[in-house]
């Protein structure tokens, strides 16, 4: 199934059960008033303002680290393309009948790490693209190191080019590590009960009110699922409606550009 097909109905399930914990608590309250009339004003605000200031919290650092790591995300592409512009201007110092075959080398690289990150839908097919281009790389470090010792090339071929790509392969590696970088899922975990929760206190102090107050739970219930939504979205930019594949624009601007 797609990711974001199931992210639609899992948030769509989650939606479901903040509203009927409103009704849960608001059964609860409803029992309690019938034992005791003033029962719900006993006590009980100290205890509801920390799990409403704990969600809050909650949903703050959540929102503020996925923010945060979306952001890198997008420099880090930006770092890839200016690691493998460098390196491909410095084949400039290369013997002049050793620079069009790793030229040709870097445009197919280049074409291969934008691939990997358009086809994200299937894991195995993700890891092939990946060991591709990992193959890519040690050709063209091959390649560079076996130019580089040619008489025609400049003195300092090799002490110029292969830190270059030194960077351009480390990058490939920071990139992936933070495309896994998110949050434990027990956090998701405890922020959709802590949500559960604050549905049955809210749902529990209305319970005197004739009316359910369904605007008000509504709107909770809305603004809670759609923070969740765009957090898990920032996670996952290249699955849902934030997207990140514009940046992936320096990397063709670069791949144009050789």
């Amino acid at each position: 199934m797609n990711p974001f097909i199931l992210l639609l109905i899992l948030i769509a399930v989650a939606l479901l059960g903040i509203l009927v914990f409103f009704e849960v608590g608001r059964k609860l309250g409803i029992t309690r008033i019938k034992q005791d009339p003033n029962g719900l004003a006993s006590g009980v605000g100290a205890s509801e303002g920390a799990i409403f200031a704990l969600l809050g919290l909650l949903i703050a650092f959540t929102f503020t680290g996925a923010a945060s790591r979306f952001e890198d995300r997008r420099h880090l592409i930006v770092e890839e393309a200016n690691d493998i512009g460098t390196a491909y201007l410095r084949i400039d110092l290369l013997a002049a009948e050793d620079q069009p075959v790793i030229r040709e080398l870097f445009k197919r690289y280049t074409e291969q790490r934008l691939k990997i990150y358009r086809e994200i839908n299937d894991v195995e097919t993700i890891k092939t693209n990946q060991a591709i281009a990992a193959a890519m790389q040690l050709d063209i470090w091959r390649a560079a190191i076996a130019a580089g010792k040619s008489p025609n090339a400049s003195p300092d071929a090799n002490k110029l080019l292969l830190p270059a790509l030194n960077a351009m392969i480390d990058i490939t590696t920071t990139r992936t590590v933070a495309t896994r970088n998110h949050p434990p899922i027990v956090i998701y975990f405890l922020l959709f009960g802590l949500s559960l929760m604050s549905a049955i206190l809210i749902g529990y102090g209305t319970a005197a009110n004739a009316d359910r107050a369904w605007l008000h739970k509504t709107s909770f219930a809305l603004i809670i699922i759609l923070t969740t939504y765009i957090i898990i979205d920032l996670e996952y930019p290249r699955l849902g409606l934030i997207r990140i594949d514009t940046d992936d624009q320096v990397l063709i601007d670069a791949r144009s550009a050789m």
